[in-house]
């Protein structure tokens, strides 16, 4: 995999999430097939920050009703990134 872009899918912004960047810890989507070493350069590319460690994890997508019938949503995989002491990602607004 080498096309960057399609790595990083989306910032996750939740109140959880958003709590967690204050200890230099952000969340992404990512693409189901990366590993963390691809997500890893893909940061190094976009963001120019260095990572101490990356957890990755399948979230099995819900069971909801759509009208008369059941379904699930998507699985998606979701990446947890942590950065050294001063340096933060703009994603998650402005840096203090």
């Amino acid at each position: 995999m080498n096309n960057f872009s399609s790595v990083l899918v989306k910032p996750v912004i939740t109140e959880k999430s958003t709590n967690a960047g204050s200890d230099n810890f952000y969340t992404f989507i990512v693409s189901k097939t990366a590993n963390k070493h691809t997500i890893k350069q893909a940061l190094k590319k976009y963001y120019d920050v260095d990572v101490i460690s990356i957890n990755t994890l399948i979230m099995k997508g819900k069971v909801k009703r759509f009208g008369k019938s059941m379904g699930s949503r998507s699985d998606y995989k979701k990446a947890l990134i942590k950065l050294p002491e001063g340096q933060t990602l703009p994603v998650w607004g402005a840096e203090e």
